[in-house]
């Protein structure tokens, strides 16, 4: 339809005859002087600089067909080029580019880390130098494996005789093999857990040092880390001491109560008892979970910061109060992982060291083989679960210091001097100071 100035057949209803250049300045009024050709508007909806539908918008000026590459005095003279605008074109918007790896001299990227960056980095930390880590936890786990297998190979020694013919032993025999037995089963636990307070301690300061060191890339042996160790030992056994007594304190307490209420009570009391002891197992496992994610961090405090216990376990309670729910859930699930892999390895050497020793007939050869099955499965659980643990509480304490401190700037600057060098040097180990903390 015709808007009475008689435009062309060839335009578009509502068009002006003489269009503007694409993408120009609008005119600078819509009004026109008197007697000049009468300049229309844009119609409601119609793109204002007449771009083609659904395309994508050209930068500002004329695109005259540049050559492939003009001289610089040519360049100087074109308009300035506009880039489109943010979230058009295959350019990503600022700030969205890609990101530069973390620098990884060792077994973990220096930056703050994830679940997958702990237990990666702790395998890492077993293959990179398996000599000292499954050779000293190996000596470590049969230690403590010896007395608990001689002690299980007693009970079932005493209990052959009732195994293997019940009607020829009297009650009064039966009772005294039974206490036999128990004391036996006891008194190998009592020494095993005895032994593993001291051996325990000491692989985990050694491995602790040596994971200082492998997160730089640098391999330390049995021997060196020992000599860098043995100077934190008291203090590490101050802080398993300290743990030992706040986490047996509560329970020994109920015990006893315990033990003098069902003394003094009658058969009707023993529902309610039963009770109050269930009750008390829910509240001390939460308990005794709570201190021991605020005190997983001690011990590589005290080796690797050089601090003394008291002072190791404030240092513990300060880096876990950031972030106490993640700690906690790295090191329940860590528990949990080296608790399924242990016994996988643990329950079959168990069970058919068992098996002999219930019905061998209570023969030496048959003591011996039982005794030896069931070292070794407690050896070997044992042997995969103590570097496990102690690497996983190392590198989540690193972690903790990367986030609160900035300590991988710490870290990340030492490793380009050192790959500058070309080796990692015993100084390293000083980088773990808190005075060397971004932070601090």
């Amino acid at each position: 339809m015709s808007d009475g100035h008689g435009p062309t057949p060839e335009t578009p209803s509502g068009w002006s005859a003489e269009q503007p250049p694409p993408y120009s300045a609008p005119p600078a009024s819509p009004w026109t002087a008197p007697g000049a050709q009468p300049q229309q508007q844009v119609p409601y909806g119609q793109p204002y600089r007449d771009a083609p539908p659904q395309q994508q918008p050209e930068p500002l000026g004329p695109q005259p067909p540049y050559p492939p590459h003009p001289p610089h005095s040519q360049h100087q003279q074109q308009a300035p080029h506009q880039p489109p605008a943010q979230g058009w074109g295959p350019h990503p918007a600022p700030g969205y580019g890609p990101h530069a790896p973390a620098l990884r001299p060792g077994i973990i990227p220096l930056r703050p880390l994830g679940l997958g960056d702990i237990l990666d980095g702790t395998i890492k930390l077993i293959r990179s130098n398996p000599k000292a880590v499954l050779g000293l936890s190996a000596v470590a786990a049969l230690l403590a494996a010896v007395p608990l297998a001689i002690g299980q190979v007693f009970v079932l020694n005493s209990m052959s005789g009732i195994l293997s013919d019940p009607g020829s032993v009297s009650s009064a025999e039966s009772e005294l093999t039974t206490i036999y037995g128990v004391a036996g089963q006891y008194v190998g636990s009592i020494i095993s857990y005895a032994i593993q307070f001291v051996v325990v301690t000491l692989l985990t300061g050694v491995l602790t040092r040596i994971l200082g060191r492998a997160v730089f890339g640098g391999n330390i042996s049995a021997g060196e880390s020992w000599r860098l160790v043995k100077g934190r030992v008291p203090a590490l056994f101050g802080v398993v001491g300290l743990m030992a007594v706040i986490m047996l304190v509560p329970l020994i307490v109920f015990v006893g109560l315990i033990v003098a209420l069902a003394a003094g009570a009658s058969s009707s009391d023993a529902g309610w008892i039963a009770l109050v002891s269930i009750l008390f197992v829910i509240v001390y496992l939460a308990y005794y979970l709570y201190f021991r994610t605020r005190f997983a961090l001690a011990s590589p405090a005290v080796v690797l910061e050089g601090r003394g216990p008291l002072d190791a376990m404030r240092r513990s309670w300060h880096l876990v109060s950031g972030d106490f729910w993640r700690c906690f859930g790295i090191l329940l699930l860590t528990s949990l992982l080296v608790g399924l892999v242990a016994s996988v390895l643990t329950v079959p050497f168990t069970l058919a060291g068992t098996m002999f020793g219930m019905f061998g007939a209570g023969s030496a050869t048959t003591t011996v083989v039982s005794a030896v099955l069931i070292t070794i499965g407690a050896t070997l659980g044992s042997m995969f679960t103590y570097p496990f643990e102690a690497g996983v509480a190392g590198l989540l304490y690193a972690d903790r210091r990367m986030r609160s401190e900035a300590f991988d700037l710490v870290l990340q600057t030492a490793a380009v001097e050192q790959q500058r060098q070309g080796w990692v040097h015993a100084s390293a180990d000083e980088l773990w100071h808190p005075s060397n903390s971004a932070g601090s």
